[in-house]
């Protein structure tokens, strides 16, 4: 696993920065292969990243945009991470329907669940069946953009979360018990298969948990933000950064 980490004064600098990155990402995998898949998160910050993103003038040809998780809401409640993106972003670009794949947060969560790996394996071509008798493949990511909470949960996978386990499976529905509320989230097996992950967290309340996810022994089922792919790059501003300095 190849690690870098980005120093940026401010939330807004970090959000920048790791918009421009993966916008260049993105240009090159279009590139490479003709088509790039991109998960994004929720977030106060990534909703800065997403605004920098809109003003940038690219080119979103060729873009097959997936979200790292959801909560159970509609896509028009203040609860949906679609609905952020779509404010800060999708208002704003050039991206076709056909290319924009969200969680169905109305639907049950089981439902909604089931439905976004149909999608997933729709758009990715890949083949039917249960995974776990080795039916189905798991998807490959270009970018997977995430953030992490104080309490270094990473995606809706929450410290002691029995699913950390599971890499086998695209996504699932999890009960968050420390927010009272149901979400569907992407399973570890599909976070490492990225191609590359960009990292982006600010704020002074991140800092220990920062501190722990980037120098204690690796131990996801209690820092799920340690889920890791073979490329990582964190996007920290000073106050998140202030545990390691």
């Amino acid at each position: 696993m190849n690690t870098s980490i980005f120093r940026y004064p401010a939330a807004q600098a970090a959000a920048d920065a790791c918009g421009d990155r993966i916008l260049d990402l993105l240009d090159a995998a279009r590139r490479e292969r003709g088509v790039a898949m991109l998960a994004v998160s929720g977030g106060s910050t990534p909703r800065l990243m997403f605004e920098s993103m809109a003003k940038r003038g690219f080119d979103w040809r060729g873009v097959e945009l997936f979200w790292v998780d959801e909560r159970m809401a509609p896509p028009t409640d203040p609860l949906s991470n679609y609905r952020m993106t779509r404010e800060a972003l999708l208002d704003a670009i050039a991206l076709p329907a056909s290319q924009i794949h969200r969680i169905a947060g109305e639907l049950s969560p089981e439902g909604a669940a089931a439905a976004y790996m149909d999608e997933i394996a729709r758009v990715f071509g890949l083949k039917a069946g249960d995974n776990r008798e080795g039916n189905t493949e798991l998807p490959v990511f270009d970018i997977i953009q995430r953030g992490m909470g104080p309490d270094m949960h990473t995606a809706s996978l929450f410290p002691g979360e029995p699913l950390i386990r599971n890499k086998t499976d695209i996504a699932a529905p999890v009960w968050v018990p420390k927010m009272g509320q149901h979400r569907v989230t992407l399973l570890p097996g599909v976070l490492e298969r990225a191609r590359r992950t960009l990292c982006l967290v600010s704020g002074t309340d991140k800092a220990p948990g920062l501190r722990s996810v980037l120098g204690d022994p690796p131990d996801p089922l209690q820092r799920p933000a340690q889920i890791s792919s073979q490329e990582m790059e964190w996007y920290v501003d000073e106050l998140a950064y202030s545990g390691i300095a």
